[in-house]
């Protein structure tokens, strides 16, 4: 059988099974793997097929159902040539904890942290920003070490020392450079804005969405989106209850002596360490902030939209 990739016909038939009826939404990853068996499957896959380098992303829709997206060249940020990805739907049905995958001519099982096309084969990965864990310099205002909810006024943190969504930082800030990090959690069953929905607003006025968009086409109210303004060049949204990171470099606009504004404000953003904006200007305050645009120093606003997302390793440096 010739063996050729028609990125066109990918199609998925999914087999897992459940031992139980799984809960719509799990914040821990001990758990959801315990009770829902998509979990060990949905992820990030890596590898060669034809000796061409691949990337796969498989997201679970609940009840055995996924999404799967094929990359040319490897995974978005790894080694994606930029070529469009392949996207379909499967359908899960009797059998055990498995997936065949047909891709053209190509058959394959997704099992055991692997995608196995004869002797060809797509491994498991697990991805991390390379900002994970960075330390604040001397300077840094520290807003969230784990210790703490001092710099905050909102829903206070959990029993595991991770800060809740619902926040706003005490203290107001005009430019600086953040650095934070935050876990999405497995709503396998939900969709669009209920996937896990949060956000970062810049001054309360500018907001870079926190959503589970692992697998979507990366639009600008989906993870890494400035929420109605712009798009993230790249989604590099990884799986939900994988942690992740943004840095991101903020510069206010400017006002002259009387009132009016003179320079927007702007800001580059690094999502898993990759540039998702580039000194991207803000025209505007996005949907729904809780300040519209003014002069004045803002707090940061970590939004609550009814799920539970967790932050850590919260540090900012004010730029002079």
């Amino acid at each position: 059988m010739k063996k050729s990739l028609l990125f066109s016909s990918l199609l998925l038939s999914l087999l897992p099974i459940h031992a139980e009826e799984p809960k719509g939404l799990f914040i821990d990853p001990a758990e959801a793997a315990k009770a829902d068996a998509d979990f060990a499957i949905q992820g990030e896959y890596a590898g060669s097929i034809a000796g061409k380098k691949h990337g796969l992303q498989l997201v679970a829709e609940g009840d055995g159902k996924f999404l799967a997206i094929l990359y040319p060249g490897g995974l978005p940020g790894a080694g994606w040539d930029g070529n469009k990805a392949s996207r379909v739907k499967g359908t899960a049905g009797n059998g055990k904890s498995a997936i065949r995958v047909v891709l053209g001519s190509l058959e394959g099982t997704a099992k055991d942290g692997k995608v196995t096309f004869g002797s060809d084969s797509l491994e498991k990965v697990t991805r991390s920003s390379p900002t994970m864990g960075a330390k604040p310099p001397a300077d840094a205002v520290i807003l969230f070490d784990g210790s703490n909810t001092d710099a905050w006024n909102g829903s206070g943190m959990t029993d595991e020392k991770l800060l809740k969504e619902g926040q706003d930082s005490k203290q107001k800030f005009g430019s600086y450079h953040i650095h934070l990090e935050f876990m999405l959690p497995y709503k396998p069953k939900a969709r669009g804005q209920d996937r896990g929905n949060s956000g970062f607003y810049n001054q309360s006025r500018f907001e870079v969405q926190v959503l589970d968009s692992f697998g979507l086409e990366g639009e600008n109210n989906e993870c890494g989106g400035i929420y109605s303004i712009k798009a993230p060049d790249l989604n590099m949204c990884l799986p939900p209850l994988v942690w992740q990171a943004y840095d991101i470099d903020f510069t206010a606009a400017t006002f002259d002596s009387a009132g009016k504004k003179t320079a927007n404000a702007r800001t580059t953003v690094k999502h898993n360490g990759t540039v998702i904006h580039d000194n991207v200007e803000l025209p505007h305050a996005t949907t729904a902030a809780p300040l519209g645009d003014g002069k004045d120093p803002g707090p940061l606003h970590l939004q609550n939209h009814g799920n539970p997302i967790r932050y850590r390793n919260i540090w900012l440096v004010e730029k002079k």
